[in-house]
């Protein structure tokens, strides 16, 4: 998340003196609930505190400052002495798994008020202080946003100067039309390439294995449709096969994806109005599972031993036991008309056309007696946001209106039952609509 060094945080303070003081008691807070929960920190170093700034400049409605520091001392000594706090608090161990990233998208304005030769100053410090602590620890940057310049520079910068890089990390998004979005009333317009984001990551790992440094890992700490909370996509039924067609495309060519974000309580433009807004989230403000979620908790009941398949929009995969899944989708990137923007087309409702139906075949099935499952999310299948826009879009939530839908989208199998299988071929034929999502899973009894 962005704002670890924020004020809010209440990590930085300088005495009458000068002399800073330090403060990690929210920092703790937070990082014991992450990792409490299962979570792995990717620890993002900004903004800047207040009393470290070199000017007033913020962004956004919670006031990131975005300013260099005024002392590359104290930056350093704040970065060096949050690390070395981390190792204690964790361990060795643990620290070791996370990675340090430095800033985030220094190469645009609204988010960094100098320039590339100021930002790599500051990597450089925040680097060493990192690895004053361990040598071990891993930094990297620059978190950009624009292709290919930070990403270019930063290798080459490090590469020259004997800077530490551990990794090189960088965010895409799948819109054609768009600016900056501080208030949120800024309009996108979905990419209708198919090969949005998938080619941006391609790219960048092909400019790494070009570089004097080949082998780095390549992260892209933010990804989505489209970078502002209030783009519509997000909310229908289209996100779950566009996150999958991604992630499929991102295989060969990036070590982590950090879909952008988990929830919808995200506060870049202030509080959201009503519950459902284009947010980011997987989930919106009440935990309603959104088609989103979807593509993630079907990714995550596959198994670990991925079967010879040579379908772009699919993984067949088996566990330990041999139960089998298989997930597919058909993607359709619908584009809005000429002269409409996401804010406007994807508010309404979206029917889905027909798709090509899809068949599943299996070779050398054990014979056996098996249940059989079907889970999908699309149009008005585990599709919450159609259901809120048949409620007439209310602005705010009853409690009854909350909890049907939940229920509407609790991820509930579509079909389950028991069958017997003699042994070799297993087929299932599956109608599809444009940007369907289905999981099958068949467990041997």
């Amino acid at each position: 998340m962005h704002g670890l060094l924020h004020d809010d945080m209440g990590v930085y303070k300088e005495q009458a003196n000068g002399n800073p003081i330090y403060n990690w008691q929210y920092v703790d807070k937070l990082y014991d609930y992450l990792l409490g929960i299962g979570l792995k920190p990717f620890v993002e170093l900004a903004f800047m505190p207040h009393d470290l700034a070199s000017s007033d400049k913020t962004v956004f409605w919670w006031r990131g400052n975005i300013t260099p520091p005024k002392s590359y001392d104290k930056w350093g000594a704040l970065v060096a002495s949050l690390v070395r706090h981390f190792r204690e608090r964790y361990g060795d161990a643990e620290v070791k798994t996370w990675y340090f990233e430095v800033w985030n998208e220094a190469d645009i304005p609204p988010f960094w008020s100098a320039d590339l030769a100021e930002y790599l100053k500051l990597y450089k410090s925040a680097a060493d202080a990192v690895k004053s602590v361990s040598k071990e620890y891993r930094v990297g940057g620059p978190a950009s946003a624009i292709p290919y310049r930070f990403e270019e520079e930063l290798l080459r910068y490090c590469v020259r100067e004997r800077v530490p890089l551990d990794f090189i990390s960088t965010h895409a998004y799948g819109v054609k039309e768009g600016f900056f979005d501080e208030t949120g009333a800024r309009g996108t317009v979905l990419d209708g390439d198919r090969t949005a984001v998938r080619a941006r990551m391609v790219h960048s790992r092909e400019l790494i294995r070009k570089s004097p440094l080949p082998d780095l890992p390549l992260h892209f700490t933010e990804w989505s449709s489209a970078y502002t909370p209030t783009d519509y996509v997000h909310d229908q039924y289209h996100q779950a096969a566009f996150i999958l067609d991604k992630i499929k495309g991102a295989q060969e060519s990036v070590d982590s994806l950090s879909y952008w974000v988990f929830t919808d309580i995200f506060e870049e433009n202030g509080p959201r109005m009503t519950p459902f807004h284009g947010g980011f989230g997987l989930l919106n403000y009440q935990a309603i599972r959104k088609p989103a979620y979807y593509a993630y908790q079907f990714l995550n009941r596959l198994g670990p031993q991925e079967l010879v398949n040579a379908d772009d929009s699919s993984w067949v995969c088996r566990n330990a036991a041999g139960d089998l899944q298989a997930l597919l989708w058909d993607f359709t990137p619908v584009v809005p008309p000429a002269g409409v923007n996401d804010q406007v087309f994807y508010k309404r409702e979206q029917p889905a056309r027909p798709a090509r139906p899809a068949s599943l075949r299996v070779r050398n099935l054990p014979a056996g007696t098996y249940w059989l499952q079907v889970y999908q999310t699309g149009y008005r299948v585990n599709d919450a946001y159609t259901m809120y826009l048949d409620m007439g879009a209310p602005d705010q939530l009853t409690r009854a209106q909350t909890e049907a839908l939940r229920q509407g989208a609790s991820g509930a199998p579509l079909q389950q039952v028991s069958l017997k299988h003699p042994g070799g071929l297993f087929t299932k034929d599956l109608p599809l609509r444009e940007n369907d999502v289905l999981l099958v899973m068949l467990r041997k009894l």
